[in-house]
């Protein structure tokens, strides 16, 4: 059987993908591996076939294109959130890297009070905190292939366990997160103040935090699609839409509560969901959509996955949302025809951009960086993902849509994810036996334990205590800083794909990941 599946190894790729999802799948406590779970299964199959003198291993190039194919949906999902946010994140970011830093240190000085060579420390330190980029590094720099990869063998599962453990801790607080995102509400609104703002007004006022759906002028008049150019005078009344304590905010500046409920009234209006899935609509942001002038229409909200969003002018719509349109009764097919409703709008994987954009994203990878008197390159998966940023943030460049639909990104996310973690563990566990072969593989595994232990515990507690963040989103953020993949489908099935997972992990992933390579260099240089 051993032989069969070295001289198959698409049958051991997806008998290794099926076996360790249904392993990975039950839960003692409301916690499983999930994916994680096909990493493990790797490992174990991989050092049973070195055990028996059969070399078990999925190809290098199937787990460059999982995880390709990973890195780059996930960017692309990731990419207008991300740099949305990374102005005020940047403080997060250079922690980050400070934490991966004090890691460098602390394994160099142990390092060598355990009387371990630098070649090793370096692989050790990689292994620690699983980046195979950074073992690269370290080997070059040391000008040795041996002692740093059987340092990294034996660390390697030290790094993945001890994070997915911390993620555990992270997501065990997430009933505490003060920046979930809460349930949106409407409520109709009667206007008691002469000031007569407009509701444009209103909602820079309010930071794009609520939106209003329906207008009513005067109690004789009809309920209309409400225009941010409407003002508000005293005995009209407004929809407004938006998380319940800025809607009470908007209330309590307007007037009060009103006993009418407007959105009852479809004597005029009429209100529907809608799936985007016209390439023309795709990529722009509502505002560029003119459905007021158009349609004398106006979008209350927006469902992306599982997660409802204040639809803002600035919001740029995705293949496969689904937006809460209000418009006249006569308008409806003729929007529903503009945005397209079709199904097509949640599978289409947008082919031209998947390969334009992974083929971007692998020849920037290749692309030399000097450091520390030496170069280093991105890496395919580095490259990639930030293509896929930058293509989710620009929308779409002149008529080609440049993102895709969530639930395809999703599902191509899962599948590269699987076959990477397939095609890492079988070659880390083929290895297994030549690192406990070493006699310093005690040492070795003490000094992976203490790296792994601290950058986790400084991650904790610089996050939890300097930033206040989450711990939805510090799973992500450990999942990034960790560079692994494993970590991030752990995250991910614990949290039914909460966007702040994903967040969190683009976030810190570019920087981690280059901090890294900069450490394996210099620790391996040493």
């Amino acid at each position: 059987m051993l032989e069969l599946l070295a001289a198959q190894p698409v049958l051991l790729l997806f008998l290794l993908v099926g076996a360790g999802t249904a392993i990975g799948h039950p839960k003692v406590r409301g916690v499983g591996l999930g994916a994680a779970a096909v990493l493990f299964l790797a490992l174990a199959v991989g050092a049973l076939g070195a055990a028996n003198d059969v070399e078990l291993h999925v190809p290098e190039s199937y787990g460059t294109l999982g995880l390709t194919l990973f890195t780059f949906t996930v960017g692309i999902v990731s990419g207008a959130s991300f740099f949305a946010s990374l102005r005020k994140s940047l403080g997060l970011v250079a922690a980050t890297v400070g934490v991966l830093g004090l890691g460098g240190v602390v394994a160099v000085v142990l390092g060598r009070v355990l009387g371990l060579d630098a070649a090793t420390v370096a692989g050790a330190f990689a292994g620690a905190l699983t980046n195979t980029p950074a073992l690269a590094a370290a080997r070059e720099a040391a000008g040795d292939d041996v002692a740093p990869t059987v340092a990294y063998a034996v660390t390697y599962v030290v790094g993945v366990l001890g994070m997915l453990v911390l993620a555990h801790l992270a997501l065990r607080t997430r009933a505490d997160d003060t920046d979930a995102p809460r349930p949106l509400v409407n409520r109709t609104v009667r206007v008691e103040v002469r000031e007569e703002p407009t509701l444009r007004e209103l909602l820079e006022r309010h930071e794009g935090r609520i939106t209003f759906s329906r207008v009513r002028h005067g109690e004789d008049r009809p309920v209309e699609a409400a225009n941010l150019d409407d003002v508000l005078r005293e005995g009209d009344m407004v929809t407004v839409v938006g998380e319940e304590d800025a809607v009470d905010a908007v209330t309590a500046e307007l007037g009060h509560t009103s006993s009418h409920i407007l959105q009852a009234d479809r004597r005029y209006l009429d209100m529907r969901r809608v799936t985007v899935s016209n390439p023309a609509v795709a990529g722009l942001t509502i505002g560029e959509l003119e459905l007021a002038r158009r349609f004398g229409a106006t979008i209350s909200r927006l469902r992306r996955g599982d997660v409802d969003i204040v639809a803002t002018d600035e919001l740029r719509l995705q293949p496969g949302d689904r937006v809460r349109v209000i418009a006249p009764r006569d308008t409806m097919p003729a929007i529903s025809r503009y945005f397209g409703d079709s199904s097509r709008g949640f599978s289409d994987i947008n082919p031209v951009v998947l390969g334009a954009g992974m083929a971007l994203g692998v020849l920037l990878g290749m692309v030399s960086v000097p450091v520390a008197g030496g170069t280093f390159t991105l890496g395919a998966a580095m490259g990639t993902l930030l293509v896929g940023l930058v293509l989710g943030r620009v929308g779409r460049i002149g008529p080609l849509v440049t993102v895709m639909p969530f639930t395809a990104a999703q599902a191509l996310s899962e599948l590269g994810l699987l076959v990477f973690l397939a095609q890492a563990g079988t070659v880390a566990g083929g290895r297994v036996e030549q690192a406990f072969a070493s006699g310093q593989w005690a040492r070795v595994g003490l000094l992976g334990l203490v790296v792994t232990g601290l950058v986790g515990i400084a991650l904790w507690v610089v996050m939890r205590r300097g930033f206040s963040v989450g711990g939805t989103t510090l799973s992500g953020i450990v999942a990034g800083a960790q560079t692994q993949p494993a970590v991030l489908a752990f995250a991910n099935d614990r949290t039914g794909f909460d966007p702040r997972v994903a967040l969190g992990y683009t976030l810190v992933y570019p920087a981690a990941m280059i901090a890294k390579i900069v450490a394996g260099t210099v620790l391996g240089g040493l």
